[in-house]
């Protein structure tokens, strides 16, 4: 793989990016690009990017780095090619797609976005996927990076939607490995930050949207995010959007800008109330839910949506009845990319997602679930879920909060735990440059006293330990936000964490 300079300066001059070329040579070319100074090698292309220090051009430089593209000309990089843009995020996603050659061209590419839901939909397709394919799909998700199938192919994801030049790097790798299709979690701050500028999908999903990721580090307004969340649908081939969505007609009229309506399917649990009059083409109702089994029946109403034969009864292992619209939508994508309803029927049964709904038992305390619910909305349902499920004597919960993004979730977690929830205890999340407590005291601002018994422990490890302990075998205890994310946000390190899950089976071991 490789990019010659005379590549760069035409796809920046027909996307209106470029602004002023320095050259050393006109034959130049590059083996490499990179936007990180430590891992630079010679003969790279360097993007001066985010909270840029001139000291990194002079260590990229120094390490081989031959030309570098900036917002900013920069005196540490004399006697190198300067390539000042406009927008060096733009610049680096069109680049980075070039010199990895197009690797989305080869993929058949399933995208998802919203508030809550990605994760779980993501596997639910790419477990049909799997089966459809013979194992050649890959999964780009908040959890994992899957690019293949032998075990380094499987790594730990640190951003839900990575850097553009990680994003091309990893489908290259994937297309190299036999991939055919990808499945995705779309963030709204891949979006807000260019990530994925220039990325078309085959298939964009829209699940829902409300208000959250609005912060000083994130989205301004609502409406930012949302009509960030929204470009997904923009750059799709074909639309799915769950039509109980809040905002439906921003929704729906946004993927209508550059897809025509035939191309676009709605889907809604059967019976739902929406917020205008659309037709549906896919329906899904519940006939059974116990609390490890969830049982449910789609069916396709419009004549588009008949020709995808995904009419049928279906059985999820992932428990929580709020789980059926994830795995419809899920069922629609895989049917446009050719998956038969046999595929799907028979790969939702052993979809298991690693940190949602995880179960622990314990003989003389209560079970303990695990789960990645960072929101209200995911809150409030699974807490309401459980104890309808389990009717359970007390609902106690182990919650903290993000630092530095997500700030309304604070008073949607005080508002879920007063409706859900019998005890909170109180401790650290991800707290990135902000102090626990008073992330802590900002959600105990909201939560009712007269309801919920209130604790605070800091240290996330003994808060743990604490609920299951004054937990009765009547009880449940749940512990939200963390999933099986093995790492804390702390200061700006990731600082390694033993997960909610081992902490929860070392704990019950110890008692």
């Amino acid at each position: 793989m490789s990019l010659d300079i005379t590549q760069v300066v035409t796809l920046l001059d027909e996307h209106h990016l470029l602004k002023t070329v320095t050259m050393t040579d006109a034959n130049q070319a590059f083996q490499h690009v990179n936007y990180n100074s430590q891992t630079v090698e010679p003969d790279t292309l360097f993007f001066c990017k985010g909270n840029f220090k001139p000291a990194y051009l002079l260590g990229a430089k120094k390490a081989g780095a031959t030309a570098y593209v900036s917002e900013t000309r920069y005196e540490e990089g004399q006697g190198l090619t300067s390539i000042i843009v406009t927008n060096i995020q733009k610049a680096m996603s069109l680049l980075g797609a070039a010199f990895y050659g197009y690797p989305q061209n080869d993929l058949f590419i399933i995208a998802f976005t919203g508030t809550k839901g990605k994760t779980t939909s993501a596997y639910f397709t790419y477990g049909i996927e799997q089966k459809h394919t013979h194992d050649r799909v890959a999964l780009f998700s908040t959890i994992d990076r899957i690019v293949g199938n032998a075990p380094e192919d499987r790594f730990k994801s640190d951003l839900t939607t990575p850097e553009s030049l990680d994003l091309f790097h990893d489908m290259r790798h994937a297309v190299d490995n036999g991939m055919t299709h990808l499945v995705m979690e779309v963030s709204s701050q891949a979006y807000k930050k260019n990530r994925v500028y220039g990325l078309k999908y085959n298939v964009g999903i829209f699940l829902n949207i409300s208000p959250d990721h609005i912060g000083e580090n994130e989205h301004p307004t609502f409406a930012d995010y949302l009509h960030c969340k929204e470009q997904l649908l923009v750059n799709a081939d074909t639309c799915i959007i769950n039509a109980e969505t809040d905002h439906l007609a921003d929704v729906y009229y946004a993927a209508k800008t550059t897809t025509q309506p035939e191309n676009i399917y709605l889907y809604a649990r059967e019976g739902a109330k929406l917020q205008m009059p659309l037709d549906l083409d896919v329906t899904f109702k519940n006939t059974n839910e116990t609390l490890h089994q969830s049982d449910f029946q789609v069916t396709a109403v419009s004549e588009k949506a008949k020709q995808l034969a995904i009419n049928g009864s279906y059985e999820l292992h992932v428990p929580g009845d709020f789980n059926e619209n994830n795995a419809t939508s899920a069922i629609i994508a895989s049917a446009l990319s050719g998956a038969s309803y046999d595929d799907a029927k028979a790969a939702l049964t052993n979809v298991h997602v690693p940190g949602r709904m995880e179960m622990v038992t314990s003989k003389a305390h209560g079970t303990i679930y695990i789960d990645y619910a960072h929101n209200y909305g995911s809150l409030k349902a699974l807490l309401s879920f459980l104890r309808l499920q389990t009717g359970a004597g007390r609902v106690i919960v182990v919650i903290g909060s993000t630092g530095n993004k997500g700030v309304s979730r604070r008073e949607g977690f005080g508002k879920a735990l007063s409706e859900e929830a019998d005890v909170a205890i109180l401790t650290t999340d991800d707290p990135a440059y902000e102090d626990p407590k008073k992330i802590a005291e900002e959600i105990d601002a909201h939560i009712d006293h007269q309801k919920v018994k209130v604790q605070y422990v800091m240290d996330r490890k003994t808060a743990i330990e604490t609920a299951i302990k004054m937990s009765t075998k009547d009880d449940i205890v749940v512990l939200a936000g963390k999933g099986e994310d093995a790492f804390q946000k702390v200061n700006g390190v990731n600082t390694p964490y033993p997960t909610d899950v081992t902490i929860a089976k070392n704990a019950v071991e110890e008692m």
